[in-house]
């Protein structure tokens, strides 16, 4: 199962955060709230939770954790899709200054890397190498996993081998923060 952390502040006035630890907004929060209650709702089984190391992912993992009776670990591999130095940067800012990189980085953004970033290829691997070792350990289950946008979208683009991954947070407003993922196939 994977679960997008909720909103933080940096979401809320539309900047990249990247790699930077920031914490979930009160709407943020509500989300996850709201996600544990639903998932608690609908009688779900999940058998392992991991969270990535950022704050959003931790505290998302932590709400979830408290309503669904389980321990949520940290794996560093999930850190979150590293945007350079466009981190902290309004996403209209990089759009005026930069109009035909900010596009390309919108409709491909695996042909894009922000200055001193992590390319989504190199993301990809390191997801990768992170889900072969958790389908070794758990054979069966379900393993949710709380990651940070835009990496969540990274993993969902990489396991469903369609559209290109979401790279701002506002585009997954309004939409819920987990879904289910078979993996059986996709690796």
């Amino acid at each position: 199962m994977l679960v997008r952390s909720g909103l933080t502040e940096y979401d809320c006035q539309g900047r990249i955060q990247g790699t930077l630890d920031v914490p979930l907004s009160g709407e943020g929060r509500q989300q996850a709230e709201a996600t544990a209650q639903e998932l608690a709702a609908r009688g779900t089984q999940i058998d392992a939770l991991y969270a990535g190391p950022c704050l959003s992912a931790q505290q998302t993992a932590e709400v979830l954790a408290a309503t669904l009776k389980q321990k949520p670990k940290t794996l560093k591999t999930l850190h979150n899709l590293d945007q350079g130095l466009w981190q902290g940067m309004l996403f209209d800012d990089v759009k005026s200054k930069q109009p035909r990189v900010f596009r390309q980085w919108q409709e491909r953004p695996d042909t894009v890397c922000p200055p001193e970033g992590e390319t989504l290829r190199e993301a990809g691997e390191r997801l990768k190498a992170a889900i072969a070792k958790l389908t070794k350990k758990h054979k069966s289950g379900t393993i949710a996993l709380v990651l940070a946008q835009p990496l969540a979208s990274v993993l969902r683009s990489m396991l469903q081998a369609g559209a290109p991954p979401t790279l701002c947070q506002s585009a997954c407003v309004g939409k819920p923060l987990w879904e289910p993922i078979e993996l059986a196939a996709a690796i």
